[in-house]
């Protein structure tokens, strides 16, 4: 068919794309006062313009729509999602973390620290495990290790999926002090987000499981969403797996909770305590009924 011909088909597109709109704009430069002010530019490509407070509520939409379709175009179909401290040093940093200590405060302090870093191992281990399983279901890969894309327990994640020959997810945030996305996480698999609750949101829309390590107020903040989102009833229950019994008991009395009765006693079954990344994943493979 010509393109005489295929012009005058009825289904063909009559308006240009964006991109091709922006091309024309930039093959037809011009320099008059008129169109070298910021008002002239396209829309869609003046910076200053999206970030007026103004348009908060389209950058929430591209935040949302961003990660979603290229998510989709990579065939995720679901994660395992790992959350946890970035504090916790692998075991081969942890002699060097114990040298940063200054004062015998400090050092009891990095020691617990230290005391973590087996989890650094179960973490990479899990995100091996669910990597190598290579599972996929109507196209889509299955049980993709998710992250917050940093450092310590995420990248331990990571970087086990990754030596088991799976992509991995990073989520980062935009934060004021430097951070980087690890070095493990697949570059197109890697975002960043400015609005904490987009970002929450997406950790979640996909997860069929979440692996929660020793971590501070992020980890805790995460973790609580997600207990709230099932307890509710706005979120259908998925495995919750609880790295670490002592620390989480320490931290939280869960069972104090219930006994004020502020939480029912069977919330508490929400989530299930484990210590290795085999048994975290037995908790996973029996309640999806895995191979």
């Amino acid at each position: 068919m010509t393109d005489e011909n295929a012009s005058r088909r009825l289904t063909r597109r009559k308006f240009y794309k964006a991109e091709q709109e922006a091309s024309f704009a930039d093959a037809h430069p011009h320099t008059t006062p008129q169109t070298q002010s910021s008002s002239y530019s396209l829309a869609f490509r003046d910076t200053g313009f999206l970030l007026r407070e103004e348009l908060r509520p389209v950058r929430f939409q591209l935040e949302l729509l961003k990660a979603e379709m290229l998510l989709d175009e990579a065939r995720i179909g679901s994660t395992l999602v790992v959350y946890g401290s970035a504090r916790i040093p692998s075991p081969d940093m942890a002699e060097a973390a114990l040298h940063t200590a200054t004062t015998p405060e400090r050092r009891a302090v990095v020691e617990r620290l230290v005391a973590k870093a087996k989890y650094y191992e179960e973490a990479r281990k899990l995100g091996h495990i669910a990597a190598a399983q290579a599972i996929v279901e109507d196209g889509m890969r299955q049980f993709v290790v998710c992250s917050g894309g940093g450092p310590s327990i995420m990248e331990a994640a990571n970087r086990g999926a990754v030596e088991a020959g799976g992509e991995t997810i990073g989520l980062n945030i935009v934060l004021p002090h430097e951070q980087a996305p690890n070095t493990w996480v697949t570059p197109g698999l890697s975002f960043q987000f400015h609005y904490f609750a987009l970002r929450k949101m997406h950790f979640l829309l996909r997860a069929r499981a979440v692996a929660v390590f020793p971590g501070g107020f992020g980890t805790f903040d995460e973790l609580f969403e997600l207990l709230c989102l099932i307890q509710t009833g706005k979120m259908k229950p998925i495995p919750i797996l609880l790295f670490g019994g002592d620390f989480w008991s320490k931290v939280v009395n869960f069972e104090a909770l219930a006994e004020e009765g502020v939480i029912n006693h069977e919330d508490i079954g929400l989530f299930t305590p484990v210590e290795t990344a085999e048994e975290a994943w037995e908790v996973i493979r029996r309640f999806y009924d895995l191979d």
